[in-house]
């Protein structure tokens, strides 16, 4: 749990990234000049990282077949010749490993964005050297505003989604484990004499694991998120509480598969069966309009989908109950259907 809550959300909010970072780039300058050499420029760090060059279409190909590179920059001979005659565009390409393709695609467009960047500059160079006041020319403004992630740092995303990720497994697995060695160890015998109905067993145990889950949301966000400068907009209180409804709702699971299962390696199988597409259809690492519209169905019914609302709306929004109280109301739904369902099979394995 020490690993979950906090090693597991500091290595996501500190060394994984989506960003473009030190792409491989082989370079064919074939013209060789002062034009080339500064378009080959561009191409450097952060972003790409140039490892040599090569010399012809094979040798390319072939390093690019053996993973050497991800990017191929190939410059034509009369690159400097037809950018100074201005007759027609010359043709600059690349080839690109998209192999992964959330990296390939963003290779290819920081390329892209580049190339026409440096295109821009040389026209308005041959514009001002024709007499053009450039400030009279046709152009179009794209004022753009970036809310509630101003830097766009992915590290607040990613720490906030491996948190997510943790949370939901344990609190699947620890009401269902904790139920399953009650009868592993011969205990659950001593529910049975008690004066405890089932409700009371399974509401006891729920709530446990939920005190024990917020626990480890606090170091979460106090010794982690918020020392690696995630924001936290919203109240502390509706946060704390939506993430207590939230794991106990799902808590109900756990316990339907603690009362099912017999032994702590079937509870092992069972919650990776429950937790694996729970987070898949959940939003947290594939945006759901990105995903195919059958399973958008899924999204509703998966109490991941509708938490994730609640933990990004209140940290980087800073939502309140106004905007949440769909996705507050589904939560609790959901954890009403889970726990009548622990309830139904916990009874009928107590009887």
């Amino acid at each position: 749990m020490a690993y979950c809550f906090i090693g597991a959300v500091y290595i996501s909010g500190t060394g994984v990234t989506q960003d473009l970072r030190n792409a491989s780039v082989l370079v064919h300058d074939g013209d060789v000049s002062a034009e080339s050499r500064n378009l080959i420029y561009l191409f450097r760090q952060p972003y790409f990282n140039r490892i040599g060059t090569f010399s012809g279409q094979h040798e390319g190909l072939t390093r690019l077949d053996d993973g050497a590179s991800m990017l191929l920059l190939d410059i034509p001979e009369d690159f400097s010749q037809t950018l100074r005659r201005g007759a027609r565009p010359v043709a600059v390409q690349m080839l690109v490993d998209t192999s992964n393709v959330t990296m390939g695609y963003l290779a290819s467009a920081y390329g892209q964005r580049i190339v026409d960047t440096y295109a821009q500059n040389l026209a308005q160079q041959a514009a001002r050297r024709a007499g053009l006041d450039l400030r009279t020319l046709p152009s179009v403004e794209n004022a753009t505003r970036v809310w509630y992630n101003p830097n766009l740092n992915g590290h607040w995303f990613n720490a906030i989604g491996e948190w997510l990720t943790m949370m939901t497994v344990l609190a699947v697995l620890l009401p269902a484990t904790a139920l399953v060695r009650e009868r592993e160890r011969g205990t659950v015998e001593q529910l049975l004499v008690a004066p405890l109905s089932s409700m009371q067993i399974m509401v006891s145990k729920a709530l446990a694991m939920t005190l024990v889950n917020v626990a480890g949301t606090a170091l979460s966000v106090y010794a982690v998120m918020l020392p690696l400068g995630v924001p936290f907009a919203g109240s502390p209180w509706l946060f704390f509480a939506t993430t207590a409804l939230y794991v106990f709702s799902i808590a109900g699971l756990g316990l339907a598969i603690g009362a099912f299962a017999r032994s702590s390696a079937e509870v092992g199988m069972l919650v990776i069966l429950i937790a694996v597409p729970m987070t898949a259809l959940s939003g947290t690492w594939t945006a759901p309009e990105a995903m195919p519209g059958w399973t958008r169905w899924g999204l509703q019914i998966s109490p991941l989908y509708h938490f994730i609302e609640c933990a990004y709306g209140i940290l980087l929004r800073g939502a309140g109950p106004g905007v949440l109280w769909q996705s507050i109301l589904m939560l609790s739904l959901l954890g009403a259907v889970a726990f009548a369902l622990a309830w139904l099979q916990l009874r009928r394995k107590l009887s």
